[in-house]
């Protein structure tokens, strides 16, 4: 769940996310996005998508 959140972070730090969601667990893993890195490697693979 936090990988979409990184992968938008990562493209611009200045998106403001406001994600929707359905329980308060994954109201707390929302902000762990912001700390989660991902590589150039997955990024690649993540943009090949669609």
């Amino acid at each position: 769940m936090q990988v979409a959140p990184a992968c938008l972070l990562r493209r611009s730090p200045d998106i403001l996310l406001i994600p929707g969601t359905p329980s308060v667990a994954h109201l707390r893993e929302n902000p762990a996005a912001a700390a989660l890195a991902l590589p150039d490697r997955e990024m690649a693979a993540l943009d090949g998508i669609g």
